[in-house]
């Protein structure tokens, strides 16, 4: 075989990247526009699985752009398969055309300023075939960030897992390791997280843990410089009695992921299915960790296993259970995961370490699963408020659309008459880290000048005048009812109930219905009004509602 030039190589690890996202040719949406604005381009010359053995220059160029389309679309990183062609053909390639198309991949990330890490390699019809994380390597202070809710029973092992991963130290079976996360005296104490905690564990170009704790504490501005991509782990309450903050934890902190947590001696029991049926509801698709799996025995284990596996196949789940036992399997459901039928198992140890490195491995091929979009007006989420001293006030919470930068003017919103009224943003930080600007997708806090924190509440929202921001007293929504014990009929007078719509949480009360009466399992149209303050909602937002055992969620 005639040696390749490395441009040539290049090439053709790009085309067979393209088979993972399934973006259809032409229609990758680079830098965030949507797909209409983007022009038509011909992709059919670099199907093959061969292109990049020896691409000539023009397929080189294509590969090049068609990759760094796929990183942008992604965030800053793309699985690239090699040895796969889109033409139908049988899979695999000869050793030493395997070599030149890696060669070719190798000197395609290069010149985008990308790591290309090997996962795996498999043999396949004719040959063999691997899969590969290009990666862009860290730049300035930019870094890809996945939110991952954590969720379960009270006493699954949450805040241990999470102690163990970021801190990098196994736990002693006594609680050692959770110790550091907690916020509050009584926490400590009892050993329940009670309010929604905020981890992170960064990940560098590479793939591995960037987490080195100091004394026992995280210092997040050290972890954030070196780090590609940050996990965010919003550490929800398992106890029955703290719903609320883990039902606002799910809808205000808008997770990619949820990470369900089972202790492997007590199963599925308590609040396990509700925060469960909340992911579902959500659309969060979920992976599921057992944990204490070295103090349970085994008989024990496949007993809560086998229910697990049922429930999860049951026809309110529908989802696949995949145990994942190899880093196969970890690459395997990690590039699949994004069709929310699937769902991984990992059986981890805190105390022995056992998979911990399957798990850490999954997370860091995790990808953003909303993209947002950076051109639209701008529009912000709060979903807490803080009074630094010598700052003034700060408000934290996600960027759902457009860009902030330093000293922009924004509209705040809704106060209690429905008003907005301008603020000017005096600095921004990204995990206590001090930026220039945020884009859509990515959670920040910012410094605000001349309010009070008396004025802001959860719910707010700052919005780009361009959108001239509308409050609403009254809404309609299309809900479907998930759980009633009885019926909900129009005739007992004025039903109430706790809305949750991204980071708003207030009460409304039903004033009109589409069917006279709704039970268990009913959809209709209704219409709900605020009782304390007006909202500012946009139509399709997802929303769950409660009121005692009642639940039920809509658009």
């Amino acid at each position: 075989m005639k040696p390749s030039t490395t441009k040539q190589a290049n090439a053709g690890a790009q085309s067979s990247t393209a088979n993972i996202n399934n973006l259809p040719d032409g229609f990758a949406s680079a830098n965030g526009s949507s797909v209409g604005e983007r022009k038509f381009v011909d992709y059919s010359s670099i199907r093959e699985k061969t292109v990049l053995v020896g691409p000539t220059e023009d397929q080189f160029d294509l590969l090049m752009q068609r990759l760094e389309e796929r990183i942008s679309a992604s965030r800053g990183e793309t699985v690239y398969e090699i040895g796969i062609g889109e033409d139908g053909s049988e899979n695999g390639l000869e050793q030493d055309e395997y070599a030149a198309s890696l060669a070719t991949l190798q000197s395609l990330a290069a010149m985008l300023h990308a790591e290309c890490v090997e996962l795996r390699t498999r043999k396949a019809e004719k040959g063999i075939t691997g899969q590969y994380l290009i990666r862009r390597r860290v730049e300035d202070d930019d870094f890809t960030e996945v939110r991952v809710a954590v969720v379960g029973n009270v006493d699954a092992g949450k805040s241990t897992l999470l102690g163990v991963l970021t801190h990098g130290e196994l736990d002693n079976g006594r609680g050692f390791a959770r110790q550091r996360l907690f916020r509050h005296k009584h926490e400590i104490e009892s050993g329940r997280t009670s309010s929604v905690g905020n981890d992170i564990l960064g990940f560098d170009s590479v793939g591995n843990v960037v987490n080195k704790p100091d004394h026992g504490t995280l210092d997040w501005v050290k972890i954030c410089e070196k780090s590609a991509k940050v996990i965010t782990f919003i550490d929800l309450a398992g106890h029955e009695r703290y719903l609320k903050t883990t039902v606002f934890g799910m809808t205000g902190h808008a997770p990619d992921f949820g990470m369900l947590m089972i202790g492997a001696n007590s199963g599925i029991v308590g609040m396990t299915k509700e925060h469960l049926g909340l992911a579902l509801a959500l659309s969060v698709p979920v992976f599921v960790v057992v944990t204490k799996i070295d103090m349970c025995p085994p008989n024990i284990l496949q007993e809560n296993l086998k229910l697990l596996y049922k429930i999860l196949k049951s026809q309110g789940c529908r989802k696949v259970p995949v145990m994942v036992k190899t880093s196969d399997d970890v690459v395997l459901s990690a590039t699949n995961f994004v069709s929310e039928r699937l769902c991984p198992i990992f059986q981890v140890s805190n105390v022995t370490g056992e998979n911990l490195d399957l798990l850490k491995m999954f997370l860091n091929l995790l990808n953003v699963r909303t993209t947002g979009n950076d051109a639209l007006p701008t529009e912000f989420q709060i979903d807490d408020t803080y009074a630094v001293p010598g700052v003034g006030t700060v408000v934290s919470g996600i960027t759902l659309q457009g860009i902030v930068r330093l000293n922009d003017t924004l509209l705040l919103g809704p106060d209690p008459l429905g008003d907005f009224q301008p603020i000017t943003i005096k600095s921004i930080h990204r995990k206590r880290m001090v930026v220039r600007e945020v884009r859509s997708g990515q959670t920040a806090s910012f410094a605000l000048k001349k309010i009070k924190r008396s004025q802001i509440r959860k719910g707010m929202v700052m919005v780009s005048q361009a959108l001239n921001p509308q409050a609403c007293w009254e809404f309609d929504c299309e809900i479907l009812v998930l759980h009633h014990p009885t019926t909900i009929s129009s005739k007992y007078g004025r039903w109430s109930a706790m809305v949750h719509c991204g980071s708003i949480r207030q009460t409304a009360q039903i004033l009109q219905m589409s069917k006279e009466c709704l039970r268990t399992g009913d959809k209709a149209v209704v219409r709900f009004r605020f009782i304390k303050n007006p909202e500012y909602m946009k139509p399709g937002q997802r929303m769950v509602f409660r009121e005692g055992r009642t639940k039920a969620v809509g658009n």
